[in-house]
């Protein structure tokens, strides 16, 4: 389907033309604190929680959905938070051309397209070339964070993780229902308040470990 494109004007929305002229996402924020991403931000309800949570650190929140981004950039301008950046582009791709080695503190892929056709499940963000890339951009001890409502994806999304060597699981299984002071975004209360679970996997890149550009 045919998205209907509006053009964006808010100063906290980032083209990629702006990005490559600035030459770094640093550039962005005009310091060097840590750098977050959230991939999928949808209408920004998580971003704006974690990045008030957490003033020393950057926040960068990319989604695919134009009318998403619009919604978000409202929502980042209105809280009047300063260390969150919006940009509409695709997450390999930014990940791949613009976040180089150890280049991001945490990133949080919250309820993505589960794709539940089984023909169409080769479509899902995650799988083992996007975790090796997400490997390479991480730093040391960084955390990936991945909540679902779909049970096949948190299941598989858990089974996944806990297969790939690099990484160290941050709790006793490879999935949990228990969210913790994790911020629930309206879009994963929903599931909550009709007693469905969020199927949530938090895991660390491994220290010391030397990996080659994907």
């Amino acid at each position: 389907m045919t998205q209907r494109m509006t053009l964006i004007t808010s100063p906290v929305f980032i083209p990629e033309a702006q990005l490559k002229k600035a030459g770094s996402i640093a550039a962005l924020f005009g310091n060097d604190h840590p750098l977050c991403l959230e991939i999928g931000c949808g209408i920004g309800d998580f971003i704006i929680q974690i990045a008030e949570r957490h003033p020393e650190r950057n926040y960068l929140a990319i989604d695919i959905f134009n009318q998403g981004c619009r919604q978000t950039c409202s929502r980042i301008e209105e809280s009047g938070l300063k260390n969150i950046r919006m940009m509409r582009i695709e997450a390999r791709y930014l990940l791949y051309h613009y976040l180089g080695k150890d280049s991001l503190q945490e990133i949080y892929i919250n309820c993505p397209d589960p794709w539940p056709k089984k023909r169409h499940r080769k479509r899902r963000l995650l799988n083992k070339d996007f975790l090796n890339l997400v490997a390479y951009c991480l730093l040391p001890g960084g955390t990936l964070n991945f909540a679902s409502d779909f049970d096949d994806y948190g299941e598989s999304a858990g089974e996944l993780l806990a297969s790939v060597s690099r990484f160290t699981n941050r709790h006793g299984t490879s999935y949990t229902h228990e969210l913790g002071d994790y911020p629930v975004s309206k879009y994963m209360r929903r599931f909550l308040d009709l007693g469905q679970p969020i199927f949530f996997c938090s895991y660390n890149k491994k220290e010391g470990l030397k990996i080659e550009p994907p």
